[in-house]
């Protein structure tokens, strides 16, 4: 992992109060501009089509109103080579400046990883984390239901502590076709969640094992992290599939937006660091070291 450098001396809180999030992701590009606390309009894009994202970025800063003459854009990333493509059609087509997390600006959250974890960890699991705790102030699980499902745990002074990783929907149902002779190619669907029938027919049998591992799985972990952290945690759900959880009581609150909010807080922390040191004497600057 880059080094991460200071955000530039020219940012500060006035600059970033409205500003453009981009949360790249394996398959789907999660923008949103954000005015204030609040991700007032989002969209989600193919990862693979950076010229899509960018003409939805301009059309972003078009819309709202901006304090610059260009957008502030922070974007994270769990694929450099994407995000490497989507600043370079941002900067060849607007001459737009992009934050690159973990390379221009340091995420910033105090967690229990491994060396190993800490090297390997993605953005993604680390800004919802950082969202999350944000939204409820307590000791949470956050869920993120996309081409994977991460089952991460943030303790109640907002550290985080890592977590589990499994395949998702779509991965689960491909896998079954690919990996067998007469399983079919399905889309999921949601199964009745009044119905405690099992599954009559093949198809319905894959959705109804699908559903069994995501909710089971979260039922567990949740129970694990309880019982590490000796207290039970909130949890939250976000991601491009969460609305399969709408019906379980388990599920506390549905945040769509998390990593883009995770983003806004990360950027809000590193700003009041930074006053917090300029605001220091000389002789307090002398005591850190």
């Amino acid at each position: 992992m880059p080094e991460p450098i200071q955000m530039n001396s020219t940012e500060d809180s006035s600059s970033i109060n409205t500003m453009i999030a981009i949360a790249v992701g394996n398959t789907r590009t999660r923008v949103g501009v954000l005015v204030g606390k609040e991700c007032v309009k989002a969209q989600s894009l193919n990862t693979d089509v950076p010229e899509d994202i960018a003409s939805f970025v301009s059309a972003l800063f078009e819309e709202y109103d901006f304090p610059g003459v260009e957008p502030v854009i922070f974007m994270s990333s769990v694929s450099r080579s994407a995000s490497v493509a989507i600043e370079e059609v941002l900067k060849d087509r607007f001459g737009w400046t992009t934050h690159l997390l973990g390379r221009d600006v340091e995420i910033p959250i105090r967690h229990s990883l491994t060396e190993s974890g800490e090297e390997t960890v993605g953005q993604d699991r680390l800004l919802c984390a950082i969202g999350a705790f944000d939204v409820v102030k307590q000791a949470c699980v956050v869920v993120d239901m996309g081409t994977a499902i991460t089952v991460d745990f943030v303790d109640g002074e907002g550290v985080y502590h890592g977590g589990a990783i499994m395949p998702g929907v779509k991965m689960m149902l491909d896998s079954m076709s690919d990996g067998t002779a007469h399983l079919p190619q399905l889309k999921y669907e949601k199964i009745d969640p009044s119905s405690f029938e099992p599954g009559r027919q093949t198809d319905d049998a894959m959705l109804l094992g699908v559903s069994a591992a995501v909710r089971g799985a979260i039922r567990y972990l949740s129970e694990r992290y309880a019982q590490f952290y000796e207290g039970y945690p909130q949890i939250i759900a976000t991601g491009g599939d969460m609305g399969i959880l709408e019906d379980d009581e388990l599920i506390e609150a549905f945040v769509p937006e998390l990593q883009l909010n995770g983003i806004r807080v990360a950027c809000k922390m590193i700003l009041e660091d930074e006053d917090d040191l300029d605001s220091m004497t000389d002789e307090e600057l002398g005591g850190l070291e």
